[in-house]
């Protein structure tokens, strides 16, 4: 897990990253941005998962977590959407 930015980037947050919309039913990839501070468990970093909605300007994401499915609330910024 990366913990440090790069000098120039700390503190810095694209408004792009805040604005992004995504879709029901993209696959998505969980990764911590550390420039922004929220309780975002290190336990789920770099895990990939489905939107299943929207709650507020948080999403819904739906996870797999061995043989259970799980659900997180998780901002925009801290998803990275896959292809």
């Amino acid at each position: 897990m990366k913990k440090k930015k790069q000098l120039r980037t700390i503190g810095k947050v694209k408004l792009s990253e805040y604005f992004k919309e995504l879709k029901e039913g993209d696959f998505v990839a969980l990764v911590k941005d550390a420039s922004h501070a929220s309780n975002f468990p290190d336990r789920i970093h770099g895990i990939t998962g489905v939107i299943e909605g929207k709650r507020g300007k948080a999403y819904i994401v739906r996870v797999k977590d061995f043989n259970k499915e799980k659900r997180h609330i998780v901002q925009s910024i801290h998803l990275k959407k896959l292809k």
